[in-house]
């Protein structure tokens, strides 16, 4: 089981135990109209979220409904039977595919006489349990209390009592007074911490300003991990689950033998991905934010990759993303079974590449159109500096396209195209003898 920080008194029960691993559970949902246009089955993506969590899936109970009901979700006759399934599978927990108030949760596990937790819930123990660095564990641990504050009114049955001090005569602060202290308390510790990484962040992020970045980005499990292990040879985790991905990794990857990117790795994103998850790991998609092109991967062979693609481009428009460069890659064209839906969806987004990660197929088209991006940028120069200058030659030549280069006497002529941030270095190395064209 996973570990929980607990803000309870000692004995009472604790909201905050939510680990779902190795345990048997039923799926629940209530499908509202705006949810008809998933192509998956009902609670498909749930149970995908329930298996990487750990859990065995022994049963789901579905209900279509114009909107979600205050008391328990799921009207009367229905919740009676989810509570009748539970029983009979003899499960663990119930977790539902909404979003749940703490009185819904009340009232359900008072009915089902089991542990019932959201969607929200069952994300955040997910990554929980794959959180690997310090940064990602207190991005995790953050967004767990931004999802407890809210609901401390009612997630303990001890708020109404008072506990009083020593030579108090009368009430203390009641306990729920005392848990937001302590949640306040350990947020502003936390964001503390965040925020001195995130300025670390800031700090790389411009050091590497002389280079030009490129940002994976996309819905989970859209393969971007093994992506970026076939263009760079990272090494980086590869998984057959939902955010496998929680800390950022960047890598050199040299498009051809002129050019090199600096290529970033990112948190998957998932459909109704709850907002405080994304104000945590603001630091981790800060790579995204601050990069010039983001690779935006599809699993093409996923039969709801269109409203997939959808979910993601929101994320990116609420973390400011939305106008930045994009190369849609549509990945796993291995799997696909229709390629006419690929050509489709290829026609709709004509700025696309095919490939597919795993066999190398089309990666050599992506370098390219990367490469075209790069040197749409490119500002030409010519320069005239002594052949001496093995510095300069060099930078050029590991930096730059080279158009033509001429030797006259001691001196050389070079034409030559580079990314814009490398004038700079150029004119440190040959302030005398460069012209921008």
């Amino acid at each position: 089981m996973n570990e929980r920080r607990t803000y309870a008194v000692e004995g009472e029960p604790r909201r905050s135990e939510l680990s779902v691993e190795r345990e048997r559970v039923v799926l629940a949902g209530a499908i509202l109209p705006d949810m008809e246009d998933e192509h998956e089955g009902p609670l498909a993506e749930l149970e995908r979220l329930t298996k990487t969590a750990g859990a065995e899936v022994a049963g789901k109970v579905v209900q279509r409904m114009q909107k979600i009901g205050s008391t328990s979700c799921f009207g009367k006759g229905k919740t009676e039977q989810l509570s009748q399934l539970a029983h009979e599978v003899e499960a663990d927990t119930v977790i539902f595919d909404n979003d749940l108030t703490p009185a819904q949760i009340r009232n359900l596990e008072r009915i089902i006489e089991l542990k019932v937790l959201d969607r929200s819930e069952l994300i955040l123990d997910i990554f929980a349990s794959h959180a690997r660095t310090h940064q990602a564990r207190l991005q995790v641990e953050l967004a767990q209390l931004e999802y407890t504050m809210p609901r401390l009114q009612r997630m303990w049955s001890h708020l109404e009592r008072y506990e009083g001090g020593i030579g108090v005569r009368g009430p203390g602060e009641r306990q729920i007074e005392t848990d937001r202290r302590l949640v306040r308390q350990r947020k502003s510790k936390l964001k503390k911490e965040l925020d001195d990484i995130s300025a670390r962040k800031e700090r790389e992020v411009r050091s590497r300003a002389e280079q030009f970045t490129v940002s994976l980005v996309g819905y989970t499990n859209a393969g971007k991990s093994t992506l970026m292990n076939a263009l760079t040879g990272a090494g980086t985790l590869v998984e057959d689950k939902l955010f496998a991905t929680l800390d950022t990794c960047t890598r050199a990857w040299r498009t051809d033998e002129n050019h090199t990117v600096l290529l970033s790795d990112t948190v998957g994103f998932i459909r109704r991905l709850p907002h405080h998850l994304v104000a945590s790991f603001h630091a981790t998609l800060e790579e995204a934010v601050q990069a010039d092109l983001l690779l935006h991967v599809v699993d093409a062979g996923h039969p709801d990759c269109e409203s997939q693609t959808a979910a993601a481009r929101g994320v990116l428009e609420e973390i400011g993303c939305g106008d930045k460069p994009t190369i849609m890659v549509f990945n796993k064209i291995d799997t696909v079974e229709e390629f006419s839906n690929v050509a489709l969806m290829r026609l709709r987004n004509p700025n696309s590449v095919a490939v597919s990660a795993l066999t190398r197929e089309g990666l050599d088209q992506l370098s390219a159109r990367v490469r075209d991006k790069l040197v749409e940028v490119e500002v030409e120069l010519e320069i005239d500096a002594d052949c001496g200058n093995g510095k300069l030659l060099a930078f050029l030549a590991e930096n730059g396209t080279i158009l033509s280069r001429e030797f006259v006497g001691e001196r050389v002529h070079v034409r030559v195209r580079v990314h814009p941030r490398h004038l700079g270095q150029v004119r440190r190395i040959a302030p005398e003898a460069v012209r921008v064209k």
